[in-house]
């Protein structure tokens, strides 16, 4: 079987009997076996499954492109501007780190405007400094907060966000120590 995601929210399941039409949400296929018994057909079935296993989209969902990496991710159907994947979409709060100051940040919010429609609030986008020459305009932009900027007295609603193009953020490597460079690994040993 071979099973195609339509705009309209159902799927095309195409197989050596026949191309069918299932409304996975409504539960209906054009099938035979369905529309005459009204049993839950083997397409039904693999619509669903495809969709649990995430190799199609869920009716509420409609197929995206990562701005960063250019594979395909599922996004809602209401969902415009750029689109990150899971990869690269960081979770709100997480800290990451500035790829062109080497400091920590802390996301949060990370937007669908690309980086060269984000109003920055000083007349230029994101993607007009010349620390974002080397990323993709096209890409969503990230809000996030300088750690250093924050203290007991200022918590992170009261802090300046600043935006950033998607892949100037980096996570960061769990396994760095304060005494070793980030991505080199510690000798325990040594």
């Amino acid at each position: 079987m071979t099973v195609r995601p339509l705009r309209d929210r159902r799927y095309v399941v195409e197989t050596d009997g026949g191309t069918y039409v299932v409304a996975l949400a409504a539960g209906t296929c054009t099938c035979p076996d369905h529309a005459i018994r009204g049993a839950r057909c083997k397409h039904l079935r693999r619509v669903a499954i495809d969709v649990t296993e995430g190799e199609l989209p869920a009716p509420d969902e409609r197929v995206g492109i990562c701005a960063v990496c250019g594979s395909e991710t599922f996004v809602p159907v209401e969902q415009s501007g750029s689109q990150l994947c899971a990869t690269h979409q960081p979770e709100v709060g997480t800290v990451v780190r500035d790829r062109e100051t080497g400091q920590l940040v802390v996301v949060t919010e990370v937007t669908s405007v690309r980086a060269d429609a984000y109003d920055t609030g000083e007349g230029r986008a994101v993607d007009e400094y010349a620390t974002n020459a080397d990323y993709g305009a096209h890409e969503p932009v990230v809000e996030a907060v300088y750690v250093d900027s924050l203290s007991p007295s200022r918590d992170l609603a009261d802090a300046k966000r600043y935006g950033f193009p998607a892949s100037r953020l980096r996570e960061v490597d769990p396994e760095a120590t304060a005494d070793s460079p980030e991505g080199v690994a510690v000798d325990e040993e040594a």
